[in-house]
Parts: C-alpha cells; structure tokens; sequence
C-alpha cells in the first residue's frame, strides 16, 4: 500500500469544518498588530477578489453555524464560536481596536503572512521612491527588513509550511479527546496551495493566476512532508493519554515517516533529506517520551531549515512520481 493511500484512509478530509484550534503559529498573530484584509487589499485588489471565493474566506460566516462546529464548542464548554481562543485562533482573524478584541474575517492574508503592523508599510513603501525606480539592491534591502519584522513570504518555505501545519494538526490534546475534533486535516502542502487558494497573481500584473513551476512544487512537498513529521512527533510528545489524539498524531508521524523515507531514497544525493529520516526515527511514538521526542522533532526542524534554504527544487525530479496529481488539488483556482 502506497504512502499516499495510507495517508488518505487514516485521515480523512473534514467536509464542512476546519481546524478549530489554539496554534503556536496563529498565536503568535497578536491580535493588537494585526492591520486587517482591507489593509492588504489596497493595493492587492485581485487577490483579495480569490480570496473571497475560497474557504479561508467562507469559514467567517460558515463555522458559527455549523452543527459540527457547535457540537465540539459546547463539549469544550464555549458558547459563542467567534469570541473564543479555542477558534479565533485558526478559523478567525481576530484584531484588538479599542481595547476590544473581535473576530473581523475568517483566515485571510494575515493568517498566513503574520500579523502586519510592524511590516506592511516597509514591504509595500518601494524604499520610499516608485516601483519603477528602486533599485534590485534597494528591493532586496526593503524585503530583508519586511522579513525581519515578521513577515512570512513564499520563498521562506519552512516558515511557510510550519504556519500550516500549525493549525493543518491540531495542537491540543483535549480539543480532540473531549470535544470530538478531528485531530488534523488532510493536508498536503503542494495540493492546497495550487488549489482554491493560489492567487500568484502579482508578478504577472493580473493577467494569470501562475502555477507553481515544477522545482517549486518538488521542494513543496519536500519541506511539507518533513514539517508534518516535525509537528506530529511533538505532537505525540505532548499527548498525555492513550486515546483518540495520541493514536492519531502517532499514525501521521509514522506516515510521515514512511514518505520521508521514500524521499530521501529518491534523494539519495540530498544528506539533508537523510538526516531527517535519521532523526525523525530517532525517537519512539510512545507516551511520556516528550524529551526525546522534542529532541527529535528540533533535529529534523534544523535539517529541514537546512535543506529549504540550499535547494529550490529544480533538482528534485526524482520525486515527481510523489507529488499529488493536478485533480487532487483542494479546490479550484480562480482565473
């Protein structure tokens, strides 16, 4: 039986429901510094038009009245979807005005690139002068200190991929033993992203929605697989009881493990990719076995990081017979 195979039986798509769960990444969006949808669509009008037409968008009017989504509130003892921790933050994009903290859309640009207070002037200012005259040298400089600030872009695939599987997996234990919650999504980096909601649109001027080529794509799923086996092996090393959450991080941490292993076989000339087979098998998927778990789970994130940072892909053929085919993609792009 392939990976894939497994993967798809033992974690079956939510239909209707996302992940309703407190992330270490989404946390990390202080409500306080987060400038809103309406801030990012001034200048990214198309965008923000492929957005409105997704789930992330969606999930601000949906998941309040879902009955699934109010089963697993009230078991978790909350009344009101859109004014707790539990669901803000991965399902919502939550912003402090006032001194009042409230949900103002669903998952949006934020979510994904950071809360952008500190950032959003510096990386759309052009270095203070027009698009057309700053210079390569300049842009470089502008972005660096974007990046600094806390911005997540495309290119830093690690960052990219951590901030999805930080609500892709769910991180809390009870919210799935005592509330019901599935324990994680089928996620796949590559398959989503080309889905419903890429819009790389900026570069071509709107005129094309562009794919991502085929290195991009490879290093993707690369870096992916290797987050998912990161997250799931500290996920297992939190788990505190033998029951529907330990099971299920234990299962995605053994698929990960198994794909991985596939990839580095394919990358024979990628150490990289071999020292997070090494590490991610380093450390038993049992109970009360978080240090070395964690121990674990850091190695694999530093080779990970390693390897995000030295390869774009375009190498990688070997790993195309893995990658998820076009009619498997989450949803339908727009344009």
């Amino acid at each position: 039986m392939s990976a894939s195979v497994v993967r798809s039986r033992l974690f079956p798509a939510i239909s209707g429901l996302l992940l309703l769960a407190a992330s270490p990444a989404a946390a990390a969006n202080d409500p306080t510094k987060i400038v809103g949808p309406n801030a990012c669509a001034e200048c990214h009008k198309l965008e923000t038009e492929v957005w409105k037409g997704t789930h992330h968008f969606s999930t601000f009017r949906d998941l309040p009245r879902n009955k699934k989504a109010q089963e697993i509130a009230g078991k978790m003892g909350m009344r009101r979807i859109k004014a707790e921790s539990l669901c803000l933050t991965c399902h919502f994009t939550s912003q402090t005005a006032k001194g009042r903290t409230e949900a103002v859309a669903g998952i949006s640009c934020e979510s994904c690139h950071s809360a952008g207070a500190d950032w959003v002037k510096v990386h759309s200012s052009y270095s203070g002068k027009k698009k057309e005259t700053e210079s390569a040298a300049e842009a470089r400089e502008r972005w660096a200190r974007a990046e600094a600030a806390g911005m997540i872009r495309p290119h830093n695939m690690y960052a990219l991929a951590k901030n999805c599987y930080s609500c892709h997996v769910v991180p809390q234990e009870k919210l799935v033993n005592t509330g019901g919650h599935p324990a994680g999504s089928a996620f796949n980096l590559v398959a989503w992203s080309q889905g419903e909601i890429r819009h790389n649109l900026w570069h071509s001027g709107g005129k094309e929605n562009r794919p991502a080529d085929a290195g991009r794509k490879r290093i993707m799923f690369v870096v992916g697989t290797a987050v998912e086996l990161e997250t799931a092996l500290r996920a297992v090393g939190k788990a505190t009881e033998r029951k529907a959450y330990a099971v299920a991080m234990a299962r995605r941490a053994a698929v990960a493990r198994a794909i991985m292993g596939k990839i580095a076989g394919a990358l024979g000339s990628v150490p990289e990719a071999a020292q997070i087979v090494a590490a991610g098998n380093a450390a038993g998927l049992k109970l009360n076995n978080d240090a070395e778990l964690s121990a674990a789970a850091d190695k694999v994130a530093a080779a990970t990081r390693q390897l995000a940072a030295k390869y774009d892909g375009s190498t990688f053929g070997a790993v195309d017979p893995m990658l998820p085919a076009a009619d498997t993609y989450k949803g339908k792009p727009a344009r």
